[in-house]
């Protein structure tokens, strides 16, 4: 194995007492880790798109129009995507006949 090596100590958190570690709530964990999501301000939006090959590819924009170029490329292609800005995700998904959709 090339690079440094760092010893995985999983004994020395399974043998730490349970009062030991703080608990979180579900609705702390979904605050804190999937709403509390922060893009630097050099960024104006990450798309992940869904490919017809089952592939995830990732997009990076500064710009607001060429993301919406992208936005716009993509919905022509029909696939799935995400599209994160500093105020918002949004998945936008070619499949809006099914029954589930406006749930």
């Amino acid at each position: 194995m090339s690079g440094k090596y760092y010893p995985n100590n999983w004994q020395q958190y399974k043998e730490t007492p349970d009062d030991f570690f703080e608990p979180h709530t579900f609705e702390e964990v979904m605050s804190w880790k999937v709403a509390g999501w922060e893009l630097p301000s050099s960024i104006c939006c990450i798309i992940r798109a869904n490919t017809h090959k089952g592939k995830i590819k990732e997009f990076v924009y500064q710009k607001h129009s060429a993301a919406e170029a992208k936005v716009a490329a993509l919905m022509n292609e029909g696939v799935e995507f995400t599209v994160c800005t500093d105020e918002a995700i949004h998945f936008v998904s070619p499949n809006n006949d099914d029954e589930h959709y406006y749930d």
